[in-house]
Protein backbone atom coordinates (compact mmCIF):
# COMPACT_ATOMS: atom_id res chain seq x y z
CA UNK A 1 0.00 0.00 0.00
CA UNK A 2 1.54 3.28 -1.05
CA UNK A 3 2.03 6.04 1.46
CA UNK A 4 0.64 9.52 0.97
CA UNK A 5 3.52 11.98 0.82
CA UNK A 6 3.22 14.40 -2.11
CA UNK A 7 0.12 16.56 -2.50
CA UNK A 8 -0.52 18.89 -5.43
CA UNK A 9 -2.88 21.54 -4.06
CA UNK A 10 -4.66 23.77 -6.57
CA UNK A 11 -6.22 26.84 -4.92
CA UNK A 12 -6.49 30.42 -6.19
CA UNK A 13 -6.81 32.20 -2.80
CA UNK A 14 -3.37 32.99 -1.38
CA UNK A 15 -4.48 33.09 2.29
CA UNK A 16 -6.14 29.67 1.96
CA UNK A 17 -3.02 28.31 0.21
CA UNK A 18 -0.83 29.47 3.09
CA UNK A 19 -3.03 28.02 5.83
CA UNK A 20 -3.55 24.70 4.04
CA UNK A 21 0.15 24.30 3.20
CA UNK A 22 1.12 24.94 6.83
CA UNK A 23 -1.57 22.57 8.12
CA UNK A 24 -0.63 19.79 5.70
CA UNK A 25 3.15 20.12 6.05
CA UNK A 26 3.47 20.85 9.76
CA UNK A 27 0.61 18.71 11.12
CA UNK A 28 0.46 16.11 8.34
CA UNK A 29 4.13 15.77 7.43
CA UNK A 30 3.29 15.99 3.71
CA UNK A 31 5.22 17.64 0.89
CA UNK A 32 2.83 20.16 -0.67
CA UNK A 33 3.16 21.85 -4.07
CA UNK A 34 0.83 24.84 -4.43
CA UNK A 35 -0.58 25.80 -7.79
CA UNK A 36 -2.65 28.99 -8.02
CA UNK A 37 -4.61 27.93 -11.10
CA UNK A 38 -5.65 24.96 -13.18
CA UNK A 39 -3.25 26.14 -15.88
CA UNK A 40 -0.34 26.10 -13.41
CA UNK A 41 -1.36 22.64 -12.20
CA UNK A 42 -1.22 21.35 -15.78
CA UNK A 43 2.31 22.79 -16.14
CA UNK A 44 3.61 21.47 -12.80
CA UNK A 45 1.84 18.14 -12.18
CA UNK A 46 4.01 15.81 -14.25
CA UNK A 47 7.32 17.02 -12.77
CA UNK A 48 6.01 17.00 -9.20
CA UNK A 49 4.45 13.49 -9.55
CA UNK A 50 1.88 13.88 -6.76
CA UNK A 51 0.36 11.02 -4.77
CA UNK A 52 -2.84 13.05 -4.36
CA UNK A 53 -4.51 15.96 -6.15
CA UNK A 54 -6.34 18.40 -3.88
CA UNK A 55 -8.45 20.66 -6.10
CA UNK A 56 -10.47 23.74 -5.31
CA UNK A 57 -13.72 23.59 -7.30
CA UNK A 58 -14.30 27.28 -8.07
CA UNK A 59 -11.33 29.05 -9.66
CA UNK A 60 -10.99 31.66 -12.39
CA UNK A 61 -9.92 30.27 -15.75
CA UNK A 62 -9.93 26.49 -15.60
CA UNK A 63 -12.09 25.36 -12.64
CA UNK A 64 -11.41 22.28 -10.52
CA UNK A 65 -13.56 19.81 -12.50
CA UNK A 66 -12.03 21.00 -15.82
CA UNK A 67 -8.53 20.76 -14.32
CA UNK A 68 -9.31 17.18 -13.27
CA UNK A 69 -10.48 16.29 -16.79
CA UNK A 70 -7.27 17.71 -18.30
CA UNK A 71 -5.08 15.87 -15.76
CA UNK A 72 -6.97 12.61 -16.41
CA UNK A 73 -6.03 12.89 -20.09
CA UNK A 74 -2.31 12.66 -19.24
CA UNK A 75 -0.40 9.42 -18.57
CA UNK A 76 1.46 10.81 -15.51
CA UNK A 77 -1.72 11.84 -13.67
CA UNK A 78 -4.41 9.57 -15.11
CA UNK A 79 -4.62 7.45 -11.95
CA UNK A 80 -3.70 9.95 -9.21
CA UNK A 81 -6.49 10.07 -6.57
CA UNK A 82 -8.38 13.36 -6.38
CA UNK A 83 -10.12 15.18 -3.52
CA UNK A 84 -12.13 18.32 -4.18
CA UNK A 85 -12.34 21.16 -1.64
CA UNK A 86 -15.40 23.38 -1.86
CA UNK A 87 -18.06 25.32 -0.03
CA UNK A 88 -20.62 23.76 -2.39
CA UNK A 89 -21.58 20.73 -0.33
CA UNK A 90 -25.18 20.01 -1.33
CA UNK A 91 -25.69 16.23 -1.76
CA UNK A 92 -26.18 16.56 -5.53
CA UNK A 93 -23.00 18.64 -5.82
CA UNK A 94 -20.97 16.10 -3.84
CA UNK A 95 -22.44 13.30 -5.99
CA UNK A 96 -21.40 15.22 -9.12
CA UNK A 97 -17.79 15.64 -7.91
CA UNK A 98 -17.62 11.93 -7.10
CA UNK A 99 -19.06 11.10 -10.54
CA UNK A 100 -16.06 12.94 -11.99
CA UNK A 101 -13.77 10.54 -10.13
CA UNK A 102 -13.11 12.30 -6.82
CA UNK A 103 -12.57 9.93 -3.91
CA UNK A 104 -13.83 12.53 -1.44
CA UNK A 105 -14.95 16.13 -0.99
CA UNK A 106 -13.65 18.27 1.89
CA UNK A 107 -15.84 21.23 2.91
CA UNK A 108 -14.58 24.79 2.96
CA UNK A 109 -13.93 26.60 5.11
CA UNK A 110 -11.82 23.81 6.61
CA UNK A 111 -10.36 23.57 10.10
CA UNK A 112 -6.55 23.85 9.78
CA UNK A 113 -6.11 21.65 12.87
CA UNK A 114 -8.00 18.75 11.28
CA UNK A 115 -7.23 19.21 7.57
CA UNK A 116 -4.31 16.74 7.54
CA UNK A 117 -6.41 14.05 9.21
CA UNK A 118 -9.28 14.74 6.77
CA UNK A 119 -6.88 14.29 3.87
CA UNK A 120 -5.53 11.05 5.40
CA UNK A 121 -9.10 9.79 5.79
CA UNK A 122 -9.83 10.69 2.17
CA UNK A 123 -6.65 8.88 1.08
CA UNK A 124 -7.87 5.74 2.86
CA UNK A 125 -11.01 5.78 0.67
CA UNK A 126 -9.15 5.52 -2.61
CA UNK A 127 -9.32 1.72 -2.92
CA UNK A 128 -12.94 1.33 -1.88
Amino acid sequence: MSKLQRILYVEDEVDIQTIAKLALEVLGGFTVKICSSGEEALREADAFSPDLLLLDVMMPGIDGPSTLMALRARPATVAVPVVFMTAKMQPEEVAYYKSLGAIDVIPKPFDPMTLASQVKRSWSLRNE
